[in-house]
């Protein structure tokens, strides 16, 4: 079968959702493509491309179909789409916070975001709510998959990590030089990662909506 960019990509992705991004390079997609490695030259450059295009390629699966009339409905749905491509291909996390991805689909993405808040402020306002909500989820996003990634490593779940953490946690709590900590640790009620997202999600959104004014007719 002849190559192209789209089998490329496609085994690229396969391959990092198998063993994450240090899986991935050109000779690794040759091989599973069963091609030489010099023939991934005349379609992809760097392996840096690559990895736009596996972003941009996973940029489809947050997209929606429609886009709400809402602009809060529209951005919560954005972030909780990219939460589930991001746990779906973990390797997306790594890459997620940088440079924009200029493929179709990661400018469409960028597009329905800017067009969600269109009208309702100044370009700039519009620009700082964005980043600001970009920021957050990524940095939840991150968090949850690095999570994730430590329960694999130890073989811990989070409780079991809580309980084997618990005698020395007590002592220290003990000691009366963490009041707030004791207080959190022991009155705080227990939520998962998806509640603690959306939570989360809809105070940043509280926070934009107060910038948002729209401007005079």
């Amino acid at each position: 079968m002849p190559l192209d960019r789209e089998r490329i990509v496609a085994a690229a992705i396969a391959l990092a959702d198998a063993g994450g991004l240090e899986a991935v390079s050109l000779r690794k997609v040759a091989a599973r493509l069963n091609a030489g490695p010099m023939r991934l030259y005349g379609y992809i450059s760097t392996k840096e491309e690559l990895f736009d295009l596996m972003v941009d390629e996973v940029q489809a699966e947050i997209l929606p179909e429609e886009q709400p009339g809402d602009w809060r409905e529209a951005l919560r749905i954005l972030a909780h789409r990219t939460r589930q491509a991001a746990l779906r291909h973990e390797w997306l996390a790594d890459l997620l916070g940088g440079r924009p991805t200029l493929g179709p689909n990661g400018l469409a993405v960028t597009e329905a975001t800017l067009a969600a808040l269109d009208g309702l402020a100044d370009v700039d306002t519009v620009m700082r709510a964005v980043e600001t909500v970009s920021a957050y989820f990524t940095g939840a996003i991150r968090r949850e998959i690095a999570n994730l990634r430590a329960e694999r490593a130890t073989g811990l779940s989070k409780r079991d990590w809580q309980r084997a953490s618990g005698p020395h946690v007590t002592r220290m709590l003990a000691t009366g030089r963490f009041p707030a900590l004791t207080k959190a640790v022991y009155d705080a009620t227990d939520v998962d990662a998806g509640a603690s997202f959306a939570t989360g999600l809809d105070w940043v959104l509280d926070a934009v909506a107060a910038k948002l004014t729209r401007p005079p007719a």
